[in-house]
């Protein structure tokens, strides 16, 4: 697209509207073509309804009178030109105001550019619209109708849309251009014509409206001889003239063509569109702040004398008529059609709508009921499933319950057996231990002196009956239990104690050095870490143990585990197993300890049912059984839920209330990295879930569904083991 020049003496005309266009047009014309003090002429075309005739100019001493030509436009003109003069005025230019009215705004603006000369003309780009098509296209027209030394651009959004450049210059020697440049010196020097012709009925010409013969003087400004447009002598409606428009001092007036309109052709049509005036094209106007009114006739074809533009007048009025009279009828008669099928077309188009939207709003109206229902429905199969599975359950739960009332009187029948069994087992064991220590005997001297006579400042920890003493033994740093005078069976948790671990022997099984049996007192090897509670807590001043470290420890529990249930002549079960009674070494290497609350399980019930039933269950409470706690059956199983618990503590440090359920909601909801300790900022991730899981299994409430300890829990524990080691 071309760029356009600046143009300095170059004549601009903008042509605006109501338009946001228009405006744009001006702003680009003032930025791009204009300079500062150049004189920029605002074109506006007033639509004059078809049909409507112009009214006689005023004599130019009645013109003279008036002062102010831009106070006299009317409320509407005034108003749409005023924002185009106030940006006219902040940027410098002097504007013109031109009001044009006709039928045709391509027309008009058309002839004004070859009447004035005009050498650049901005508009601005048609609106679009979805009734385009019946529109005018206005700077298209302009375009192709504006003579060959206009530039004419069209402006859309601050832009060239389209642009036709000059191929020529225009004609300096123009009396109506020097009148719009210089109005000053066109006031002595322009005069004044009368010129007159038929009106678009033929009427005669009266004496006054004879124009003056080739080579007559034309009358001087300032001679009270009026000067009237050609088509000012047409009569109004009720058979007389129109009344005279006041024209401003400033004001320069134009009929944009003397050819007789379609209007005046075909009254029957005018009639019928009288209201849509809007649409039509009507008298024009121009408003000027400094050129002397004159009343000039302006047509694509101009005569060269005053007799000439007479005849020319007439002549053309009189072919027109007789040549377009049909044309136009038919034309106008297809426009009705058209509209008339618009009309109809856009009332059926309506009633669909209404329709559409009346199904559509009854439709919205089926589904949510439909919706409705279907919920109902939905609810009362639920309610009826839950009804059938809670009658379901009560002949299963008589079931159990007899099952369970069997075994229990079973179990009577046979209590007498098993105590003489017991007894004789003891009597056993007893004589085993005091034949066979496999401790050494310390007296309580030995201890006490030790110990600084169970000092305070020597106290390490509490037990479950009774205070924890660190102290020296043989040069050997060791940790002493004192079982206190008043502990529930603290007697007898003694006796287990020393009875299983004098005879057992594993890395993750906490040594027993010896013993005072007759003070309660039990010499163990001093663990310098503590216990693994105090580690995953932070109860102390050690640091987090890695995650490394927490592998190794969970494989070394299962090991100790592992071992006192595979004990001969019978297994051993736990029964307290928690982070608590696993103690650390110097090494961070794992062993259990505290086994008083151990049972020693029949070989013939461990082969069968890996269970035992207890008269009272014992242990803590967050590890213990949930079987063994409604039951009271023991067996291997049961340490494994335990264990379970405490793979979970391994991988969150947290308390064990509640943490199978929140370790099984994170693992579902993708939040498992978000459980694991934070403290330890590198977990191999799907290792660690990979123990979780394992956790949750050990953890399961029914025993039946617990792994088995040596054939499924080592095996992935080694291979945990081995990647903590490889890292």
């Amino acid at each position: 697209m071309m760029s356009s020049p600046r143009a300095s003496l170059k004549l601009v005309a903008v042509a605006v509207d109501k338009d946001k266009g228009s405006q744009a047009a001006l702003k680009w014309a003032i930025e791009t073509i204009c300079q500062k003090g150049q004189k920029l002429l605002l074109i506006h075309v007033k639509v004059r309804p078809q049909g409507t005739t112009i009214a006689p100019q005023p004599k130019l001493n009645e013109i003279s009178k008036h002062h102010n030509a831009f106070d006299k436009l009317d409320a509407e003109t005034r108003d749409l030109l005023l924002p185009f003069r106030v940006l006219c005025s902040r940027k410098d230019i002097h504007s013109q105001e031109i009001v044009l009215e006709d039928v045709d705004i391509a027309r008009a603006l058309i002839e004004f550019v070859k009447l004035s000369a005009i050498e650049v003309c901005v508009l601005g780009a048609t609106a679009k619209s979805m009734f385009r098509f019946k529109l005018k296209d206005t700077p298209g027209s302009v375009l192709r109708g504006a003579p060959d030394f206009c530039s004419v651009y069209v402006i859309s959004k601050g832009k060239i849309s389209t642009s036709k450049p000059a191929s020529r210059s225009a004609p300096r020697i123009n009396s109506f251009r020097n009148q719009i440049l210089h109005p000053s010196n066109s006031r002595s020097s322009v005069s004044q014509t009368s010129v007159s012709s038929t009106s678009s009925r033929g009427s005669p010409r009266t004496p006054f409206e004879t124009p003056p013969r080739y080579g007559q003087t034309p009358t001087k400004f300032g001679e009270s001889t009026p000067m009237r447009s050609p088509f000012t002598h047409r009569k109004g409606a009720n058979g007389k003239p129109h009344e005279y428009l006041p024209a401003p001092e400033s004001d320069i007036s134009f009929v944009s063509s003397a050819k007789p309109c379609a209007e005046n052709l075909f009254p029957s049509f005018t009639d019928s569109f009288e209201d849509d005036s809007q649409r039509l094209s009507g008298l024009s106007e121009l408003d000027s702040m400094s050129v002397e009114p004159t009343n000039l006739v302006h047509k694509s074809v101009y005569p060269s004398t005053h007799s000439d533009i007479s005849s020319y007048y007439s002549a053309e009025n009189d072919s027109s008529t007789s040549q377009n009279g049909d044309e136009d009828d038919s034309e106008m008669q297809r426009l009705k059609q058209e509209l008339k099928k618009t009309m109809e077309m856009y009332g059926v188009a309506c009633k669909e709508a209404l329709t559409a939207k009346q199904k559509a709003l009854e439709l919205q109206n089926w589904k949510m009921e439909e919706q409705r229902k279907l919920e109902e429905t939905r609810q009362s199969e639920e309610s009826a499933q839950t009804n059938v599975e809670q009658e379901r359950t009560k002949p299963r739960a008589a079931t159990e319950h007899a099952e369970a009332a069997w075994r229990i009187a079973e179990l009577d029948s046979r209590r007498r057996v098993d105590s003489e069994m017991k007894a004789l087992l003891e009597v056993e064991e007893n004589k085993f231990s005091t034949s066979n220590l496999g401790y050494r005997r310390y007296t309580i001297e030995e201890i006490e002196e030790a110990t600084d006579y169970f000092s305070q400042s020597r106290k390490i920890g509490e037990g479950g009956y009774g205070p924890v003493y660190k102290c020296h033994l043989d040069h050997t740093p060791v940790a002493v239990k004192v079982l206190r005078p008043d502990a529930a069976q603290g007697r007898s948790q003694f006796q287990q104690e020393v009875q299983v671990l004098s005879c057992i022997r594993h890395p993750n099984m906490v040594l027993l050095l010896g013993a005072c049996p007759e003070y309660g007192c039990l010499v163990y090897e001093y663990m310098p870490y503590g216990s693994l509670d105090d580690c995953l807590m932070q109860h102390g001043k050690n640091p987090p143990l890695p995650w490394q470290h927490r592998f190794r420890i969970a494989a070394e529990i299962t090991t100790g585990l592992l071992f006192l249930h595979h004990s001969k002549p019978e297994p051993i079960v736990h029964r307290d197993l928690k982070p608590g009674n696993i103690l650390l070494d110097r090494n961070l290497v794992s062993k259990i300890s505290d086994v008083g609350l151990a049972r020693l399980v029949p070989p013939s019930v461990a082969d069968t049912m890996t269970q035992y039933r207890m008269t009272s269950t014992a242990g803590t409470f967050c590890y213990i059984d949930p079987e063994y706690q409604q039951t009271g059956m023991l067996g291997v199983k049961s340490d494994v839920y335990s264990l379970g618990i405490i793979f979970l503590q391994i991988l969150t440090s947290r308390p064990p209330m509640g943490l199978t359920h929140q370790m099984l909601r994170a693992i579902e909801s993708g939040a498992f990295a978000q459980i694991l300790d934070p403290a330890i900022p590198d977990w191999p991730v799907e290792d660690a879930l990979l123990l979780a899981k394992l956790g949750l299994q050990c953890s399961e409430l029914r025993r039946k569904d617990r792994p088995d300890l040596g054939k499924v829990v080592m095996p992935v524990l080694e291979r945990l083991r081995a990647v903590s080691e490889e890292r």
